[in-house]
């Protein structure tokens, strides 16, 4: 079912948005954290007057940057 919720691109190289209620749930967290992501630089937003929209591939970027490397939490458990 299509999301009406959500804008396609019609031409490829034209940017998909998100508005911040599908980004936030793109990325498993609630608005509120989105916002606070936004504000301190960490995510790229753009606005049209009251209006907050993300691109498709911002968030994804995002998503790819936030992986774990393997062996990098070993800290987290002690034995």
């Amino acid at each position: 079912m299509k999301d009406p919720n959500r804008t396609e691109s019609v031409n490829p190289t034209e940017p998909v948005w998100l508005g911040t209620t599908e980004a936030a749930r793109r990325l498993g967290i609630t608005t509120r954290t989105l916002y606070r992501f936004i504000e301190q630089g960490e995510l790229t937003a753009h606005r049209s007057g009251r209006v907050i929209r993300l691109k498709q591939d911002d968030v994804d970027t995002y998503i790819e940057s936030c992986r774990i490397v393997p062996g990098t939490i070993a800290h987290l458990y002690p034995d």
